[in-house]
């Protein structure tokens, strides 16, 4: 799919799946930070979190393109190049989370020892 400005794989239209992991809230997760599908809006957890479930969508939706989806950060990743893309076009609002839920969270799911659970 082609998106705004010629860009594969952006449909700046679709607004994001939710305010947190789709799958961690789902299952009863929890996450470190948060990737948005710039094509289909899912929004899923990243790598350093014990789902990984935003690349877990890419594998199974072959969408490559997500962006950050934490308060002020605007950076795409392109898993299929394994790229940075400092910026893009404008996505949907909301551009992140709520300002409100901490990182990691959600502040109830999150464990005590969460920093030795995370991915590296």
């Amino acid at each position: 799919m082609t998106g705004i400005d010629g860009i594969e794989g952006i449909d700046p239209s679709v607004p994001p799946t939710g305010p947190g992991c789709a799958d961690c809230d789902e299952a009863g997760g929890w996450w470190f930070h948060l990737r948005r599908c710039a094509q289909c809006g899912h929004v899923g957890c990243c790598d350093s979190s014990p789902g990984q479930h935003a690349t877990a969508h890419w594998k199974s939706s072959g969408h490559p393109l997500v962006q950050s989806f934490e308060p002020g950060e605007e950076w795409f990743w392109n898993y299929a190049t394994d790229a940075m893309i400092e910026s893009g076009p404008e996505l949907k609002p909301p551009g992140g989370h709520p300002s409100d839920q901490p990182s990691p969270g959600p502040a109830d799911r999150v464990p005590q020892d969460w920093a030795n659970q995370l991915r590296r």
